[in-house]
C-alpha cells in the first residue's frame, strides 16, 4: 500500500510540474505576442503593405494613361498613342449618349514595361464630352490579379485637367481588397492624389514622372490597421519600380514611424525610423523576382 501511494504522489507531482510548465509557456507566448502587436509595423507586414502601394499605383497609372491617351487625341489635331500598354493588352471602347466605357483586358497575363505581370479586366467609365476642364473617372476591376495577387475593388477619381500649376491631376478615392498567392489578405482604402509633372503627353512611357499626396489605411490578416499619411510627398518614376524619394509616416496604436524612400535613387532601400526614434535601413521588394 505504501508503494501505491508513493506512485500516486509521484504521479501527481509530475502532473502538477507538467501543468505549471504549460502554463509558463503559454504566458510566454502572450507575452511575445504583446510585445509583437505593440510595433508599428513588421518587416513582413511592410512589405505586404508596399507592395498593394504599387498596385494600388499601377491601377491608377494605367486608368490615367488610357484617359489621357483619349483626351489628347480628342482635344488636339493629330492622332495621339501611349507607348505604356503593350500589344498583349486589348482596349474595347463603348459609347453612349453621355459616356465612354472602356475594358482594359489583359487576357490570361500580360507583362507590362516594367515587368509586372497582369490579367483579367479594368473597367473604365467616364463623361463623353472631353471638353469638359474635370470629370469623374469610375474604376473598377473584373477577375483582375497582379503578379499573381487576385484583386477587388475600385475606386471614383476627380481628374483635373489643369491644376494650380497647370499639371494634370487626379484625386482617386479607393477601396481594394488583394488575397496573396501564400493565403496572406490585405484592403486598403483612402484618398490619394496624384499631379502628373513630367511626361504629360510627350508618348513615351518612361519619361512619365508624378508626385502623390495622401492618406490610406492598410489592414492585414490578424486584421491589425495602420494609417499611412504622406509627410513629404513621393515621387514615382514609371521607368522605377520603386519610389524614389518621399516620406511616409505609419501609424498604429498611437505610435508612429516614419518611412524615407531616400534621395531620388532607383532603388529599393529606405530608412524606417521607429517611435523611439533609431533608424534603419530597409529593403522594400515590391514583387521583385529572385
Amino acid at each position: 500500500m505504501k508503494k501505491n501511494s508513493r506512485k500516486v504522489h509521484l504521479a501527481k507531482v509530475l502532473v502538477l510540474a507538467a501543468f505549471t510548465i504549460v502554463s509558463c509557456s503559454k504566458d510566454e507566448v502572450s507575452i511575445e505576442e504583446e510585445v509583437v502587436a505593440e510595433a508599428v509595423i513588421t518587416a513582413v507586414e511592410l512589405k505586404y503593405s508596399d507592395e498593394s502601394e504599387m498596385i494600388s499605383e499601377e491601377i491608377s497609372s494605367i486608368a490615367e494613361d488610357v484617359y489621357a491617351a483619349d483626351e489628347i487625341s480628342s482635344t488636339s489635331k493629330f492622332n495621339y498613342s501611349s507607348d505604356y500598354l503593350p500589344d498583349c493588352v486589348t482596349i474595347t471602347t463603348v459609347v453612349t449618349d453621355a459616356t465612354k466605357e472602356k475594358t482594359i483586358d489583359f487576357g490570361d497575363g500580360c507583362e507590362l514595361p516594367n515587368g509586372n505581370v497582369l490579367s483579367g479586366t479594368i473597367n473604365l467609365s467616364y463623361a463623353k464630352d472631353m471638353e469638359l476642364a474635370q470629370k469623374t473617372l469610375a474604376i473598377s476591376l473584373e477577375n483582375f490579379t497582379f503578379n499573381g495577387v487576385a484583386v477587388e475593388g475600385g475606386a471614383d477619381v476627380l481628374r483635373l485637367r489643369s491644376n494650380q500649376n497647370g499639371n494634370p491631376q487626379a484625386v482617386a478615392n479607393a477601396s481594394f481588397n488583394a488575397i496573396w498567392p501564400d493565403g496572406e489578405t490585405a484592403s486598403f482604402e483612402g484618398t490619394r492624389t496624384r499631379e502628373w509633372i513630367e511626361g504629360y503627353g510627350s508618348g513615351f512611357w518612361g519619361d512619365n514622372v508624378f508626385l502623390i499626396t495622401g492618406k490610406r489605411t492598410f489592414t492585414n490578416r490578424a486584421g491589425n490597421s495602420f494609417t499611412k499619411e504622406i509627410i513629404t510627398p513621393l515621387r514615382r518614376e514609371l521607368s522605377c519600380r520603386f519610389i524614389v524619394s518621399g516620406v511616409l509616416e505609419i501609424t498604429r496604436n498611437d505610435a508612429t514611424a516614419s518611412l524615407d524612400f531616400g534621395d531620388g535613387s532607383c532603388d529599393a532601400k529606405g530608412i524606417l525610423t521607429s517611435p523611439d526614434g533609431s533608424s534603419e535601413e530597409i529593403f522594400l521588394r515590391r514583387f521583385l523576382k529572385n
